[in-house]
């Protein structure tokens, strides 16, 4: 029950079958949607789920097998900054590395979500080292270098978080989310941005944050 299957995740489903489409015109359309739909929702089940999704899957799409993706650049470079860090890139830990990345292709907002010192933070680090790396190289799309701003809500009051309004002066003060939005969006490239709420998830910050989560992509506040 606590999976997603509305309008919203079916919206995923078909914005990443029409890149892959875009991507690979001559490949059959059975092989891009069964690819479109594991690339979406694979990385979000749990381990013990993943077998029923494939029989599912395989039913839905029999006989249908899908390539290996080629990802060699990016788990070359994923390992080189893992060990950087003095992490072990271990295999389970680069794929689920790879499936945020293909998710975030595809959604301007994802949830990383995971148990304490489970690498979440680590792997967000590398794969914006590698990312940015293999755009400075030529690897990949110059799009594709990442900037960061990674700030913990739990720790910032609400009032200094988002901005408040002065019963006094009655001015607006902008907080430290709306300094960072305005700060990315004078960056008028197609180079990405991520602003990371990395801490416990809390119903008091993350209310803010339901009209940028969707498809109005806006931070909209009390000013």
């Amino acid at each position: 029950k606590h999976y997603d299957y509305g309008m919203r995740a079916v919206f995923s489903v078909l914005v990443a079958a029409g890149n892959l489409k875009r991507k690979f015109p001559n490949e059959t359309e059975e092989i891009l949607m069964l690819r479109s739909i594991c690339d979406v929702n694979l990385a979000k089940f749990l381990a013990f789920d993943v077998p029923l999704f494939k029989g599912i899957t395989s039913d839905l799409f029999p006989g249908v097998v899908l390539p290996v993706p080629d990802f060699g650049a990016l788990t070359e470079k994923l390992e080189f900054y893992l060990q950087k860090e003095f992490c072990q890139p271990h295999p389970y830990f680069i794929e689920k590395i790879v499936q945020f990345y293909e998710c975030h292709t595809v959604r301007h907002s994802v949830m990383l979500v995971g148990m304490p010192f489970s690498g979440k933070t680590t792997a967000l680090r590398c794969l914006q080292s590698t990312l940015s790396d293999l755009a400075l190289s030529g690897t990949m799309h110059p799009g594709c270098i990442v900037h960061m701003a990674r700030l913990n809500p739990k720790s910032i009051p609400p009032n200094c978080l988002y901005g408040s309004f002065d019963d006094v002066s009655h001015e607006w003060a902008d907080g430290i989310v709306a300094v960072l939005f305005r700060d990315f969006g004078r960056n008028q490239t197609d180079e990405r941005k991520w602003l990371v709420f990395d801490g416990p998830i809390d119903a008091v910050w993350i209310e803010n944050m339901n009209t940028v989560m969707d498809e109005n992509k806006k931070l909209c506040l009390n000013s």
